[in-house]
């Protein structure tokens, strides 16, 4: 295999473009340049203190540049980027910090309403193996707010802004997204610096993208999560464009800052679009929709099913047809999308595969292809999707057997990843999506696997069994509701089980809704039947 470190797309957009405005957050305005030169600022203090090519670094930061400085930077001194949730609590960030094996934590300090920092070193201090913290302030002259912890600007001071990125194998790890899949602890999914790189550069052939046009991205996706991560900081990155960041998704600030910046690519999950529609149906403030749609070249969704009056209504208000896709962060995202040339996208359906890459519907509990031959409605019958191509990633960080039984043989050839999403096929190759994996609730974009939280749950003293579904809500597309059978003679009531869960589990995963109950649905085997709660 080749040499390639996937911090080549910062660094070669920084010496063709070097006064590109690569970030734009607020007032502040970062050029490549400038943010190449952080970046190598922070693989050099790195490097001076050990860490390299095959050690890890965690990073907790929402969408602010700090978060594209450092995870550049890390890549440049060889490491591979571990990406954190930042609603992650202190217990959870220790477990993504062990498993991962992280030498080295980022943090963002955050606010007194969403306390990252305290919550990251917390963390840190249950991990025996990472061994250094490095707090990143809202201020970069400012002490870190947790006494006796380095600031990141304060490691970085001394640095050069010059550096020689180390030379990685292309299929080196670059970064590992953590997911739960449909069992278990959270799984890292190791994913090489050409997975990445071959993702982001996909954009050329799905989106148009060109550096000599480079697209202004509203980054609203957390950059934590392989979507935004890829599609539009990597994308965006490798093609010399501009990345407009805002920490948070709210529909109006959002709308006033894509006419404020003329922006070209508009990404988001489904409650995004219905948020910006709303907003627009209220009022919109003084939005003009005209020139905010004259701007607006491409708009891609992901993360659940686009409702189809969405679709038209969009159409409607801004002239761009949305593009959906399909992807897992175990396939760097992107699988499929609606193709940006033509043939005109479908409503309902993820797209066809992305070029380099493959798709099939397999039989379950079986690596055999189910029949192409189409029914009635002029799609196939329905399997499980199954993906081969550049995409791929290498598996699940030391995690051998969840490897093998996602990773196999089609037909003779090696490298298929079972997604565990069922789907079905049409005449012309598109995808549409029929279930999701198993049991997997998808709220607001986000993947919440009930097993985790009911793992949580029964670690109440007063909780024996439960069990957690989704059910379907306006805005969030699905809220999780757990089930209870309470210990014997315990009162505690439903409302204290959600403010426990609250405290317990990240901001997107307690479950909103408890209901106690005096037994549950099962099976003879004693498995428990959610289709019967739901």
């Amino acid at each position: 295999m080749g040499t390639f470190n996937l911090a080549d797309l910062l660094t070669n957009s920084a010496v063709r473009f070097p006064e590109r405005d690569a970030i734009v957050f607020g007032d502040t305005r970062l050029n490549y340049a400038t943010v190449n030169a952080l970046s190598n600022q922070v693989a050099g203090m790195l490097t001076s203190r050990g860490i390299g090519r095959g050690d890890k670094v965690a990073l907790s930061c929402p969408n602010l540049p700090y978060f594209s400085v450092v995870y550049f930077g890390v890549l440049k001194a060889g490491a591979a980027v571990v990406p954190l949730n930042v609603l992650l609590k202190g217990r959870e960030v220790a477990y993504h910090l062990a498993d991962s094996e992280a030498k080295a934590i980022f943090c963002f300090q955050g606010t007194p309403e969403l306390p990252i920092g305290e919550a990251g070193h917390e963390g840190f201090s249950q991990t025996e193996g990472c061994e250094h913290f490095f707090m990143i302030t809202a201020d970069p002259a400012a002490a870190s707010p947790i006494e006796g912890t380095e600031t990141l600007f304060g490691a970085i001071g001394g640095q050069a802004p010059t550096y020689e990125t180390v030379e990685t194998d292309e299929d080196d790890t670059a970064v590992i997204l953590y997911t739960s899949g449909t069992t278990g602890q959270p799984k890292g999914a190791e994913l090489r610096h050409r997975n990445m790189r071959d993702n982001a550069l996909s954009g050329e052939a799905l989106f148009g993208a060109n550096a000599d046009e480079p697209h202004t991205y509203l980054c609203v996706l957390p950059l934590f999560h392989s979507f935004g991560q890829t599609v539009i900081q990597n994308g965006g990155f490798a093609y010399g464009g501009t990345v407009v960041m805002l920490p948070r998704f709210e529909a109006e600030p959002a709308l006033q800052l894509m006419l404020k910046e003329g922006v070209t690519f508009f990404a988001g999950v489904p409650t995004m679009y219905w948020g910006l529609l709303g907003a627009l149906g209220a009022g919109g403030g003084d939005v003009d929709v005209e020139v905010l749609a004259k701007n607006l070249r491409v708009a891609v969704a992901g993360g659940a099913a686009l409702p189809v009056e969405v679709h038209k209504d969009f159409e409607k208000q801004f002239g761009v047809t949305i593009l959906e896709g399909y992807g897992l962060s175990e396939t760097s995202p992107v699988a499929s999308f609606s193709p940006w040339w033509g043939p005109t996208p479908k409503v309902g359906s993820i797209g066809v595969p992305i070029p380099g890459v493959e798709m099939c519907l397999l039989q379950a509990d079986s690596w055999e292809r189910v029949p192409e031959d189409l029914e009635d409605d002029g799609k196939t019958a329905v399997g499980e999707i199954a993906i081969k191509g550049h995409n791929i990633m290498k598996g699940y960080y030391n995690r051998p057997e969840a490897t093998a039984e996602v990773l196999g043989t089609v037909d003779g050839t090696d490298g298929w990843f079972r997604s565990g999403d069922l789907g079905r096929k049409d005449a012309d190759g598109f995808y549409y999506i029929v279930d999701r994996s198993k049991d997997m609730i998808i709220r607001g974009g986000y993947n919440v696997y009930p097993r985790e939280i009911e793992e949580v749950l029964i670690t109440h003293e007063d909780v024996s069994l439960a069990a957690v579904i989704g059910v379907p809500h306006e805005s969030h597309g699905e809220e999780v509701k757990a089930y209870v059978i309470l210990n014997p003679g315990a009162t505690t009531t439903a409302e204290e089980l959600v403010a426990w869960g609250k405290d317990q589990m990240a901001n997107y995963k307690y479950p909103r809704m408890v209901e106690v109950v005096e037994n549950l649905p099962m099976t003879a085997t004693g498995k428990i039947l959610k289709r019967e709660l739901a």
